[in-house]
């Protein structure tokens, strides 16, 4: 149970707008030692960080960001969606929240949000992204996309990818390793103790999301998980203190 990563989802997204600056700070002021977030991608290839396809759930724009350019994007709220005092919120760049991540040990999950749109050549600007400011090594990416994984590890072997899935997989950790991934970021509910032992014997972590309830989390620290996805960091950092882990 030793150094279980507690990733703030979205940045601390229960008590800041998701996907902004601000969450991605309050996480770790939390107690965050991981951060995960989504990329989408502008039509002039700029890497923004939300989590919809749309803008409209979570900004005052509307339509898809595939649909504008970046400096169309940067013009938009982020923030007053969540409560008045975020208004001033925008949404952040990739390379914004690697800057903020840079000089830290936390580490950063990625999700390629790139199953509805493809974006082509999304993965060669995130991981030019990455290897810009160095943090290869603190760098998790994930997506529901497999092949997008399967893409990212032959032109990035030294970034660790993670399986996105919602529903029970057959021995994931097999299907891992035909992909090169060494992580299995599972809907909370398909992880059992026993999967959590096997996937460790062949070298693969499991990092649920998202974990909200706190007798769910004692669960999944107890089954042994090397890391846990949440909107509230703080319950996290405070169980994993109780636990001595």
């Amino acid at each position: 149970m030793n150094n279980i990563i507690n990733f703030a989802h979205r940045g601390a997204s229960a008590v800041c707008p998701e996907n902004t600056m601000a969450a991605f700070r309050k996480g770790l002021e939390l107690g965050a030692t991981g951060i995960e977030t989504d990329v989408q991608m502008t039509k002039d290839g700029g890497l923004v960080l939300i989590h919809d396809e749309t803008l409209n759930r979570t900004t005052s724009g509307t339509g898809y960001v595939k649909d504008h350019s970046l400096a169309e994007l940067l013009e938009v709220d982020a923030g007053s969606w969540f409560g008045p005092e975020f208004k001033d919120e925008r949404l952040p760049l990739l390379e914004d929240l690697l800057d903020l991540l840079q000089g830290r040990d936390t580490i950063l999950n990625i999700e390629l949000k790139n199953g509805t749109f493809l974006y082509p050549g999304m993965e060669e600007k995130v991981i030019a992204a990455v290897r810009d400011f160095k943090m290869s090594d603190r760098v998790i990416f994930s997506s529901f996309n497999h092949y997008s994984l399967a893409y990212c590890q032959s032109l990035a072997p030294e970034i660790r990818t993670g399986i996105l899935y919602g529903e029970g997989l057959y021995r994931p950790w097999d299907y891992a390793a035909t992909l090169g991934a060494t992580a299995l970021h599972a809907y909370h509910f398909a992880v059992l103790p026993e999967f959590v032992e096997e996937a460790a014997k062949h070298g693969v972590a499991y990092h649920p999301w998202t974990v909200n309830d706190p007798e769910r989390m004692k669960y999944l620290i107890e089954a042994g998980v090397s890391g846990i996805i949440t909107d509230h960091p703080d319950l996290l950092a405070g169980l994993l203190a109780d636990k001595g882990v």
